[in-house]
């Protein structure tokens, strides 16, 4: 099972810019639904890639999935050639997005982001609507059956479309 606290308080603690999408930001928002991985989108910055690599260094991030055993090293320069990473960590599963299908980069989604105190700490988390946007245009499964959830607490808070 992730750890979203320590996860959250490690990319925090290291003042990495980043937002919190996916299922996640969801159940900050009041959805009911788990999830097992935490979804950011982060600012592809070389300062800002040192950050992440700082924070989640001591987690041991491996490519979720992977054989072990693969070369990989977990580096400033790993992140600069890539662009997402679905990582498995000793705190759980964390997926590192440079953008988001229907919603863009980090920068792109900053005018969709709310301020929240998430664990004690102050985060950028994707905003109802723009969540609810950017799961219709990923298309999946999953996601078309978070999106009527999503969709009534967008209503019941009468948040814009």
């Amino acid at each position: 099972m992730t750890n979203f606290r320590e996860l959250i308080e490690r990319l925090t603690a290291e003042k990495t810019e980043f937002i919190i999408v996916g299922g996640f930001a969801g159940t900050i928002h009041g959805a009911s639904r788990s999830t097992q991985d935490l979804d950011i989108v982060y600012r592809h910055s070389p300062e800002n890639l040192q950050r992440i690599v700082r924070a989640l260094e001591p987690c041991t991030p491996y490519p979720r999935g992977a054989p072990p055993g693969l070369p990989f090293k977990w580096e400033r320069q790993t992140l600069e050639f890539g662009a997402n990473f679905t990582l498995a960590t000793k705190l759980g599963f964390i997926d590192l997005l440079e953008d988001i299908t229907g919603g863009g980069t980090y920068l792109q989604l900053l005018p969709f982001t709310i301020q929240l105190t998430v664990f004690g700490r102050d985060c950028l988390c994707l905003d109802l609507p723009k969540l609810i946007q950017v799961k219709h245009a990923a298309g999946r499964p999953k996601d078309f059956d978070a999106i009527a959830e999503l969709v009534a607490l967008r209503d019941e808070r009468s948040e814009p479309r």
